[in-house]
C-alpha cells in the first residue's frame, strides 16, 4: 500500500483542491473559489489539511479554529479511495491541531441528505446536535 502523507495545503495546491472538491465533496459552498481558499490559507496556513498518496490528492479537511470553537469543513475523500482510513487520518490530524491550539470540542458541517457522510461522522465519534440549527446570511462585498 502506498503511504499516506498528511500535510497542510500551500498556495500551489489551491487549484488542485478546488478541482478535487468538484469530484469528491458533496455540495458546494459560496467560498468554493480561488479567492475564498486563498484567504483561508493566507489567514491560517495550517487550516486546510491534505491527504496524498503517491503525490496525488486523495482527501481534504478544513480544521478552522477561531480561538474559541473548532470547526470542521470539507472532509472529502476521493470516491475511489474511500473506506481505506483516509478520512480517519484527516480527522485525527485536525483533532490533534485543535488540541494543540487549546480547542475543546470539534463541530462539523454535514449535509442532512448525505447519509454516507453522517455514518462516517458517527463512526468517528461525532453526534448530531439536534437542538441547534445553522442560520446563514450571504454577505455582500461590494
Amino acid at each position: 500500500m502506498t503511504e499516506l502523507l498528511i500535510r497542510p495545503a500551500g498556495p500551489d495546491d489551491l487549484d488542485t483542491v478546488l478541482a478535487f472538491w468538484k469530484t469528491a465533496a458533496e455540495g458546494t459552498s459560496i467560498s468554493d473559489d480561488r479567492d475564498g481558499v486563498e484567504r483561508l490559507v493566507a489567514r491560517d496556513p495550517e487550516a486546510l489539511i491534505l491527504a496524498e498518496k503517491a503525490g496525488e490528492l486523495v482527501g481534504t479537511v478544513i480544521a478552522g479554529f477561531d480561538g474559541w470553537r473548532c470547526h470542521l469543513y470539507r472532509l472529502a475523500v476521493h470516491p475511489g479511495q474511500r473506506r481505506q482510513g483516509i478520512g480517519s487520518a484527516l480527522l485525527a490530524a485536525a483533532e490533534e491541531r485543535f488540541v494543540r491550539l487549546g480547542g475543546r470540542r470539534g463541530d462539523a458541517m454535514v449535509l442532512v441528505r448525505n447519509e454516507t457522510a453522517q455514518a462516517a461522522w458517527r463512526a468517528a465519534g461525532y453526534t448530531p446536535e439536534e437542538r441547534w440549527r445553522r442560520w446563514v446570511k450571504p454577505l455582500s462585498v461590494d
